[in-house]
């Protein structure tokens, strides 16, 4: 679960590293997001080769999460750390890679773009 002054990591090569969670998209009352979720966020900290620069305002699709999620069938998927992928208004990735897997519940999400890029769907 994300919710607002989450830090999260970036889990593409866009140049920012870590994002602070400003708002959680999906209603004003919206206080959690979930795999597949859009947020706001704020950049903490890039590379300083990077696109995107330290204090950039971006959205970003939350693509793991380590708070267990229980799939339809029954089974949990949980990750090691939150991260997201940040994105366009088109809701394409911004970078061009993906960095560790993403969790299948983002084809449902139609993010297909960050599942073909991603070198593992759990």
């Amino acid at each position: 679960m994300i919710q607002q002054e989450t830090r999260v990591r970036v889990a593409d090569n866009t140049g920012a590293r870590e994002l602070l969670c400003i708002r959680v998209m999906g209603g004003g009352k919206r206080r959690y997001a979930r795999v597949g979720d859009i947020i706001v966020g704020t950049v903490k900290t890039a590379t300083p080769q990077g696109a995107i620069k330290k204090g950039e305002v971006v959205r970003a699709v939350v693509v793991r999460t380590r708070k267990p999620q229980i799939r339809d069938d029954g089974t949990q998927i949980a990750f090691d750390e939150n991260a997201a992928v940040i994105i366009d208004q088109a809701q394409n990735p911004r970078g061009t890679r993906i960095f560790g897997p993403v969790a299948r519940e983002l084809r449902e999400k139609n993010f297909m773009r960050i599942v073909s890029l991603a070198p593992e769907v759990l």
